[in-house]
């Protein structure tokens, strides 16, 4: 039954998310914005596909523990991408919010999805090993959720600052994907049911793609 349903999830997840960026990109009529909102979905579903499409082939199949090596290196293609979604949804805050300058939130934003990645090349994260160290999943994800923290406070402050009612939830979907995200890292091994909050992680990563989505119609038809 689980193998059913996370599998139906997952590809309707990874087909909206994709199709919506795609989609994004085509009909953005010269928009940076909308175009770079675009691009960043069809990151988020290619690279969470790394991990899901084996994933759900594993449930289908023989089961997870057979699966350890493919299950590992898609983990970590997403934990790549992830930070490259974070860097591209800076800039759409850059682009949406025209701000200029501020070079030092651009170093820092750089600097954390830096050494977030060098991190995640480090061999003792055992990304191939049935027994990954938890410390080094710990490790990892410090910049990773600093560099989300930041994105947090940077739309919640513009959406108000400049009372933009399409993207008022924007900070709230991040929190709430760190919020299911990080349980998951620290006890997912040792309790396995945490793992199940991955899927209102990745819901609310889905709303986050919906709000950009919902913005450019909502642009088009009023221009």
């Amino acid at each position: 039954m689980q193998a059913i349903v996370e599998t139906l999830f997952d590809v309707v997840y990874l087909i909206s998310v994709i199709a919506i960026g795609i989609t994004m990109i085509v009909k953005s009529k010269g928009s940076g914005e909308y175009r770079l909102f675009g691009i960043m979905a069809v990151v988020l579903g290619a690279g969470d596909a790394f991990h899901l499409v084996p994933r759900a082939v594993a449930l289908c199949t023989t089961g997870l523990e057979n699966f350890t090596a493919a299950l590992g290196m898609g983990k970590f293609i997403t934990s790549i991408t992830m930070t490259v979604f974070y860097v591209l949804l800076y800039y759409v805050w850059r682009i949406r919010y025209q701000v200029k300058g501020r070079q030092n939130i651009t170093a820092a934003v750089y600097l954390l999805a830096a050494l977030r990645i060098v991190l995640c090349l480090f061999p003792q994260n055992g990304w191939l090993s049935a027994d990954a160290p938890l410390f080094w999943g710990i490790y990892r994800n410090i910049p990773f959720a600093l560099l989300g923290l930041l994105i947090i406070v940077l739309f919640y402050q513009s959406t108000r600052a400049e009372k933009d009612p399409p993207f008022r939830h924007m900070w709230l979907t991040i929190v709430l994907s760190f919020g299911f995200y990080l349980p998951v890292v620290l006890w997912a091994d040792t309790i396995p049911m945490i793992g199940m909050l991955m899927i209102p992680k990745t819901c609310a990563y889905v709303w986050t793609v919906l709000i950009g989505y919902h913005a450019m119609k909502n642009s088009t038809k009023t221009s």
